[in-house]
């Protein structure tokens, strides 16, 4: 799959955590609802519900695994960077097959894109701090 696809699988992924978590719909109608009102053919569709499903399958797991990289505490967090942090790690912990560098760099573009002005520095620097635990072998 060309990495472009990828991209806006991660792109649409954001938008539907992000929906999520503000309406408190079922992830099923959230999904549903991105699939229908957006142009998939140039989305990897097994790689967006791979990284969907996995950022909204187990939250309280996957934040306390990002947790002890923030540098400050959850709830000062907004929306978007937690959903670019839950997605970010749900790729550094379950798809060993895009490498760590390609996780946080796309995690850098999407807080540039849609996060607070200075979000993406944030980001950077919580994933720098996690994957060196996250994916330490791939680190060494």
């Amino acid at each position: 799959m060309k990495p472009a696809h990828r991209k806006q699988a991660r792109v649409l992924a954001l938008q539907a955590l992000y929906a999520w978590s503000m309406s408190g719909n079922d992830m099923s109608q959230v999904e549903l609802s991105i699939v229908t009102t957006n142009d998939m053919s140039k989305v990897d569709m097994e790689y967006f519900q791979a990284i969907l499903q996995g950022a909204s399958a187990d939250v309280k797991a996957l934040d306390k695994a990002y947790k002890p990289y923030l540098g400050r505490l959850p709830e000062e967090m907004d929306p978007i960077e937690k959903a670019i942090m839950r997605l970010a790690t749900v790729e550094l912990t379950l798809r060993m097959d895009t490498p760590y560098k390609v996780v946080i760099n796309e995690a850098i573009e999407l807080a540039k894109s849609f996060g607070a002005e200075d979000s993406h520095k944030f980001i950077n620097g919580a994933l720098d701090k996690a994957v060196k635990t996250l994916r330490k072998d791939e680190r060494s």
